[in-house]
């Protein structure tokens, strides 16, 4: 099995996550948003899987400062302005890779993340 992990190094979060696979010897492959930015169809399959609300981090510094609480904007609008402000991203964003994978999570999620390694 093999995961990739979204994440920026600055979250606890992302930084627990690296930590929980490398210590299974679990093969992460871990992109930087704030060195690459996932793309909308990226994002798209976890919105589908957990809803566009469960990817905004409401209490960003980034969704704050731009303003976004009142904002009506539609799926597609908002999945273009994650991948172009992805500190408003609830991270870590982790997926599993490889044949038959479907494991897709939001946030820190070990419990899942257990059941991923025993199966």
């Amino acid at each position: 099995m093999e995961v990739q992990i979204f994440g920026v190094k600055k979250s606890a979060d992302t930084r627990k996550a690296l930590r929980f696979f490398s210590e299974r010897r679990i093969r992460a492959h871990f992109v930087d948003l704030a060195e690459r930015a996932a793309s909308p169809q990226e994002l798209r399959r976890f919105a589908q899987r957990y809803g566009l609300d469960a990817l905004v981090d409401r209490t960003s510094h980034s969704y704050l400062s731009l303003g976004l609480r009142h904002a009506n904007m539609s799926e597609e609008r908002w999945l273009d302005k994650l991948s172009e402000e992805p500190l408003m991203l609830r991270m870590p964003l982790v997926r599993q890779i490889g044949p038959g994978a479907k494991g897709l999570t939001i946030g820190l999620a070990e419990d899942e993340w257990r059941e991923w390694t025993t199966t």
